[in-house]
């Protein structure tokens, strides 16, 4: 008899997980469970051999535990793509961030700039390097320690500008979204899904993949400001 399964995953696709479990689960009776965490701290229990069934995190997290022998490679599926979105204190005044430009201006402009751990987080500064404002902004940056929300910082008002991925950023309250990364400077991170080697249950695992990267869960990732991978 299969038991529930056993996921991992980072905070930017918790909510996203419990849907697509749940609607799996209505349509086969087999239950999944994904325990949320900051991506770093995520990876670090995996590569600690932690015991889990799935893990999901970004792509490249996934090749490194893959090549660290805890993630089974032939069964990898890459799951979503997620942008980064902008937001501030709700009530406060809404920046333009229409343009690269204009969002430079707006970050040059905010007395405080929050902004997430992860690969989004590293990719926001190395862009605040290419714009040349990495030193004028270094001392006004506040990262959220991993596993809380930047939405949560701007709701205090620990800080004015924040960055995070859309699907973090989506439902909190006491901030107004402003929407994504203008295209051309956008943060695409692609998470990914891979069965832990040794799983007890690799055939419910594999049904359980086989569902998350159908046609059927893509109105599922868009409800929660992701495209299909």
């Amino acid at each position: 008899m299969t038991t529930t399964l056993q996921g991992l995953c980072s905070m930017a696709t918790r909510a996203l997980l419990e849907e697509l479990a749940a609607a799996h689960s209505h349509r086969t009776g087999v239950a999944a469970s994904f325990v949320a965490m900051g991506g770093v701290e995520a990876a670090r229990r995996v590569a600690a051999g932690e015991q889990f069934d799935v893990v999901v995190l970004a792509s490249d997290a996934i090749d490194k535990l893959v090549a660290a022998g805890r993630l089974d490679a032939a069964g990898k599926v890459d799951l979503a793509r997620s942008g980064v979105a902008v937001a501030v204190r709700a009530g406060a005044q809404r920046p333009d961030i229409s343009t690269g430009n204009a969002l430079r201006s707006a970050v040059l402009a905010a007395p405080r700039i929050a902004y997430s751990t992860g690969p989004s987080g590293v990719a926001l500064v190395a862009l605040f390097e290419r714009w040349g404002i990495a030193d004028d902004v270094r001392s006004r940056l506040v990262q959220a320690p991993p596993g809380v929300p930047v939405g949560s910082l701007l709701a205090r008002g620990e800080a004015a500008l924040g960055f995070q991925q859309l699907s973090e950023l989506m439902g909190v309250e006491g901030i107004d979204l402003l929407g994504p990364l203008p295209p051309e400077i956008q943060i695409t991170t692609v998470f990914s899904v891979a069965p832990v080697i040794g799983c007890t249950q690799p055939e419910a695992v594999r049904a359980l993949l086989e569902f998350m990267a159908s046609a059927e869960s893509a109105p599922i990732k868009r409800r929660h400001g992701m495209e299909p991978a």
